[in-house]
């Protein structure tokens, strides 16, 4: 099996509330989009950000645990230069993200903040300046 990870796949309880932070919020292109059902967004070259409504999600997948507090998942966007953190935070904050936290310098020598989307999923917005920072950008 190839090492590679194709989609991320997110259940959501407003499919028509993630379009508009997502895509009218972040200006990000859907790739495909099926009003109430699907809403696909190519966020690298081999990779896609699925956001299905949850009821359709839980039809293929599953019941899904409805417990209190947040998902154990985050997902990342790393930017080039350390003031873009601040800049992409800002951008979310102004498409309607919680802003769960500031950027701040990190003990690993980079710079991280958080937002959370319509459905409560973090994002952290990083600059990283080590090796592995640099083989996910662009």
């Amino acid at each position: 099996m190839d090492q590679r990870l194709s989609f991320v796949t997110l259940g959501v309880r407003d499919l028509a509330a993630s379009r508009a932070f997502y895509v009218d919020g972040l200006g990000w292109q859907p790739a495909l989009d099926v009003p109430g059902e699907v809403l696909m967004i190519k966020v690298g070259p081999l990779v896609v950000l699925s956001l299905w409504d949850r009821a359709a999600f839980e039809e293929e997948v599953g019941p899904v645990a409805h417990e209190p507090g947040l998902a154990p998942v985050t997902l990342a966007h790393n930017v080039v230069e350390r003031g873009d953190v601040d800049t992409a935070l800002g951008t979310a904050r102004a498409a309607g993200a919680d802003p769960v936290s500031d950027a701040f310098d990190r003990d690993w020598g980079g710079r991280s903040g958080y937002f959370a989307d319509p459905d409560g999923f973090r994002w952290e917005v990083a600059w990283n300046p080590g090796p592995i920072g640099q083989e996910v950008l662009p």
